[in-house]
């Protein structure tokens, strides 16, 4: 036994050997072909390493930080007659604040993005439970059917549900077969309703993937204590279920209210002129009025409204986490 033990620690002496003299080589030839650069003084990796931080993290950041800080320049700048005078002004956010018209779309706006938050957090909230409460890999593939329809083109869902809600839709027919109806109702289309069914559709499964990891986070000792104390599975959910999984879940349903609060596609496909919101008022001084620093201006407003949300939801999702 001992002479075999002797040849395999030298044989595998003799492969690790080997594999440093080919590993060596390899590098050698690398660094002489230029793949790798020649380390000199050991300021070389550094640089390389320095080079590559700024790539990864410095590109994105300016890709992203430049259109913003070009529309916040833009909003402060004066148009006269269609013409940008380059001289600095307030009056784009003076008269988005004097104008009733603009604060009643911002606010309505506001209103319709929390409704369809709203919705995304009870309807998410209850096929999120159910999946959470599926064993084995059946809960995995049931999360991934719900989370299916994101990767599915955004028109083309907007245009399914037009289907649906349209004067001679799916619903209609539905509701006209059972007798609810008369006559085909334009009640789902062209409309404030239209535009919250649409978004709320849309973005629920937003609102599912959130609230499915806050319940995913929830450990099961809790929830077998209380069992274990003879809590009934009532009790347990309103007791530990739910209060361990509300924070995440608001943040989820403000992510919903981001996303929708900015949203100018779907109110233009399904809202028609009753379906105004922000963000086609944003879109309409950009590609109809051509007034670029007031439409900044709007811009900038919105932005506000988006970063506060995005902050309150950051707040309430460190206050919630389970250490």
């Amino acid at each position: 036994m001992i002479p075999v033990a002797m040849c395999c620690c030298n044989g595998g002496r003799q492969m690790s050997a080997s594999f440093q003299r080919v590993k060596m080589m390899a590098v050698a030839s690398m660094t002489t072909l230029g793949i790798i650069p020649r380390a000199e003084g050991g300021s070389r990796p550094a640089m390389w390493g320095v080079i590559a931080r700024l790539l990864v993290y410095g590109l994105p950041t300016v890709m992203i930080m430049v259109p913003l800080l070009s529309f916040l320049a833009y909003s402060f700048l004066e148009q006269d007659n269609g013409k940008i005078t380059g001289s600095l002004t307030l009056q784009n956010y003076s008269a988005f604040f004097a104008s009733s018209s603009y604060l009643y779309v911002f606010f309505g706006t506001l209103k319709l993005a929390f409704v369809v938050a709203l919705v995304a957090l009870i309807f998410g909230y209850i096929i999120s439970y159910l999946i959470w409460r599926m064993e084995g890999s059946l809960r995995y593939f049931l999360l991934l059917l719900s989370a299916l329809p994101l990767v599915m083109n955004y028109v083309v869902k907007i245009y399914a549900i037009r289907s649906i809600l349209g004067f001679n839709g799916f619903l209609n027919s539905i509701l006209m077969s059972a007798g609810i109806l008369e006559q085909p109702s334009k009640l789902f289309i062209f409309n404030q309703t239209a535009v919250m069914i649409a978004m709320a559709v849309i973005y629920l499964p937003f609102g599912i993937l959130p609230i499915f990891l806050a319940l995913e986070r929830i450990p099961q000792s809790l929830v077998s204590a209380a069992a274990d104390l003879g809590a009934r599975p009532g009790q347990i959910f309103f007791t530990v279920v739910l209060p361990l999984s509300l924070p995440g879940s608001i943040a989820g349903a403000l992510f919903v209210m981001v996303i929708a609060l900015g949203d100018y596609l779907t109110p233009q496909m399904v809202g028609g002129s009753e379906g105004f919101t922000f963000g086609r008022a944003v879109w309409s001084q950009f590609g109809m009025a051509f007034n670029w620093p007031f439409g900044a201006a709007l811009a900038v407003v919105l932005l506000i409204a988006v970063v506060t949300l995005i902050g309150i939801a950051s707040l309430i999702s460190k206050a919630g986490r389970i250490k």
